[in-house]
């Protein structure tokens, strides 16, 4: 890259909130070539996240951002409410390893959940780990928990600021004393424990410093730590010096007898291999489903058979028993059939299954016993989403938390032998959820597709198209939106506001059919399916266009860059958040090319053209009057690096004519989101409700 010659940037200086004026940002003579066509990208300088003109940038770009916000009338009360709804005890389930009951637990404004212990549950429980001591502001967080079978020792990852790189640390459990082992480099796993002498982890080779953050990731490796011993002394288990762009995680049956290894090429599909540790005479992998069109996971071993959870032939997903010795596909012998409710993953606990389904993206689950026969349906208590079924094959009971978008989280204890479900702990919260409505309905999209989605509201609610509404989706990557409580999103609906989720396509609500109805060559779909929403809301009487907002984050961040950029006129209000919003250069970034799989990639002449129609940051127009947009980023986001944001945000500022805002907050010291501390969640939820609500012309009711 050239060197740049900076111009100086021309700060807010605002009579009213429609006289902004952006900082200027300089624009280079960068042109490239895709299969003839001529693609030009002047804010590429921009993708130097360490440069002192990228850093000045961001600073002149949240100065007017902050300028702008700080200007909204009641953007201290919005927060001073968020702070005070959020301010109450959130738990997690209880879990139980060793002797000992686990469960997380924030007293209300913690920045980072507290991990608890107690031998009896009524007892008083003591701090296990606390990672607020971690981090003096609150950006230190686990980001991954693994207890040895006897639950004697714990391997925890920490990561920082938002960031996808981890460390795994070693404690005895029973003492509450860290060990000396301590393991760098890992992303997207943990530690596989192998008895008590040893774990299984996937890393990288150490990076760079200054590139650490936006470096494509190659050549991960399975290694087995020995404790005691240094990280460089680590046995080299498994690599692939053929295939850069590969995951590889391992992971043990709860016997310990097999080792079984998933390889990943993405996002979607994925080989299985497995070693059995029984027999000294197999060093090495060997495969147990082959090929990457599938998608496969193994649950459980059972007598030496491999109960494995896949979609072959089963879009909805069935649960099948594979015999490691006859591994082929027509020896494979179904233990649970397909169903008509898509199958999102199984437990297991007591010797039994648990079946997870989605029916119109609400939990249904079932139990049956290790040859597939059913034994019943667990009773839930209504619309919503149901988690945690899982526990070790001597318990007799486990927690599991149950919650929807108008019922905060709460914590039932299951019988597996009765099927009693016993209600353990119910949320207390400063909110009123008896006057929240979540309805269901149902709408066609661009092609006539069959589209869910959920609204929830105040009772009383009057169909009149005046209703501010706050539509949310994702769409993409196997990833249904269920329901479930937030506060956030609550406070919205506790001004007047319409929450809406909507079940687009691409994710796994109706199985792998669905999935792939959204993804590579129909991932337009996604977008005319939330345009759809859009304007069936307004059709209804919900809702009319000066009244609507969009929100995502990541894939959703690209859907509402898509969205905003198709049909401006729609909305009033856009926030792409953590946004995918270059659809030519994400794979060159760290995990980005693990997304091809989903989207396609610019360097193939088949997926280029379509990538070009919709990528958000190629399909601004000059002259155009787009929404009232608030970009956000993170500065340490190394998943979806900033440089989306940061390009999408100087072409937007340089194109947009008209009266609404388009600004950019950039946090520091934050990632993609997962982490995230409560102060920097609640001031970011407050200047997105201040900026949304101000721009849809709501007022703040006390």
């Amino acid at each position: 890259m050239k060197k740049l010659f900076y111009l100086p940037f021309v700060l807010l200086t605002m009579k009213t909130m429609a006289q902004l004026q952006y900082p200027v940002t300089q624009k280079e003579a960068v042109t490239d070539d895709y299969f003839g066509t001529k693609v030009t990208d002047p804010y590429r300088w921009l993708e130097d996240d360490n440069s002192a003109a990228t850093k000045a940038w961001v600073q002149a770009q949240n100065k007017v951002t902050d300028a702008y916000l700080s200007g909204i009338p009641y953007r201290e009360k919005i927060k001073s409410r968020l702070e005070s709804l959020w301010n109450y005890p959130k738990f997690g389930a209880p879990f139980k390893k060793g002797p000992y009951y686990y469960f997380y637990k924030n007293d209300g404004l913690q920045n980072q959940a507290v991990l608890y212990r107690t031998r009896d549950l009524n007892g008083v429980p003591e701090v296990f780990i606390d990672p607020n001591t971690l981090s003096s502001e609150g950006i230190a967080a686990l980001s991954g928990l693994s207890f040895t079978k006897d639950g004697t020792l714990c391997a925890y990852a920490v990561s920082k600021a938002g960031s996808d790189w981890s460390e795994i640390f070693v404690m005895n459990a029973a003492t509450k004393t860290l060990l000396t082992d301590k393991i760098n480099w890992t992303k997207f796993g943990g530690a596989a424990w192998k008895g008590n002498e040893g774990f299984y982890y996937s890393a990288y080779d150490e990076p760079d410093e200054k590139s650490k953050l936006s470096k494509k990731n190659e050549f991960q490796k399975v290694f087995y730590h020995r404790l005691g011993t240094s990280q460089k002394e680590d046995m080299l288990v498994y690599q692939d010096k053929e295939h850069p762009l590969r995951y590889f995680r391992v992971g043990l049956t709860e016997d310990q007898r097999f080792l079984i290894l998933n390889v990943t090429e993405g996002t979607s599909g994925g080989e299985l291999w497995y070693r059995d540790l029984s027999n000294t005479g197999q060093q090495d992998f060997s495969l147990l489903v082959k090929g990457f069109d599938t998608e496969s996971s193994v649950i459980e071993n059972k007598g030496g058979l491999l109960l494995v959870n896949t979609n072959y032939k089963a879009p909805n997903y069935r649960v099948v028993a594979i015999d490691p010795q006859q591994p082929a596909r027509e020896n494979w012998k179904t233990v649970i059939p397909e169903q008509r409710e898509a199958l999102q993953g199984v437990g297991t606990a007591g010797g039994h299954l648990f079946a997870s389904y989605l029916k119109d993206a609400s939990s249904k689950i079932i139990e049956y016993d290790f040859d597939g026969r059913k034994i019943r349906d667990i009773e839930l208590p209504g619309i919503g989403t149901a988690g945690g079924f899982g526990a070790d094959r001597e318990d007799k009971t486990f927690y599991y938390t149950y919650s929807s978008f108008a019922t905060p989280a709460a914590i039932y204890q299951y019988d597996i032998v009765s099927g009693a479900s016993t209600l353990y702990r119910k949320t207390e919260l400063r909110l009123k959820t008896d006057d929240l409505v979540t309805e269901q309905v149902f709408f066609k999209s661009k092609d006539g597709a069959r589209v869910p989605m959920f609204l929830t509201y105040k009772k009383g609610l009057k169909k009149d198209g005046n209703n501010p509404v706050l539509l949310y989706g994702y769409g993409g990557f196997n990833i249904p939106m269920t329901p479930g409580f937030s506060v956030s999103n609550a406070f919205f609906v506790e001004q007047g506001g319409i929450y809406a989720v909507v079940n687009l396509r691409g994710g796994s609500e109706y199985g792998e059919a669905w999935h792939k109805a959204g993804m590579l060559l129909n991932k337009q779909n996604v977008f005319n399916d939330f345009i759809a929403a859009t304007e069936f809301l307004i059709a209804e009487k919900y809702t009319n266009k000066n009244k609507t907002a969009v929100r995502g984050g990541s894939n959703g961040g690209l859907l509402v860059g898509a969205v905003m950029t198709q049909r401006p006129d729609l909305f009033k209000v856009a926030i792409p958040q953590v946004g995918v919003l270059d659809m030519l250069r994400f794979q060159k970034f760290t995990v980005g090319w693990g997304w091809t799989v989903e989207y396609g990639s610019a360097d193939s002449a088949t997926y280029f053209p379509y990538l070009y129609r919709y990528s958000p940051y190629h399909n601004l127009k000059k002259g155009v009057s787009y929404p009232a947009t608030l970009i956000t980023t993170g500065d340490h986001d190394d998943r979806v690096v900033p440089a989306h944001s940061f390009k999408f945000a100087a072409r937007l500022q340089e194109y947009h004519k008209g009266p609404n805002p388009v600004l950019i907050r950039i946090e520091t010291n934050a990632g993609h989101g997962a982490g995230k501390p409560t102060n920097k969640v609640i001031e970011e939820a407050a200047d997105i409700w201040a900026f949304t609500m101000y721009n849809l012309g709501m007022k703040f009711k006390e």
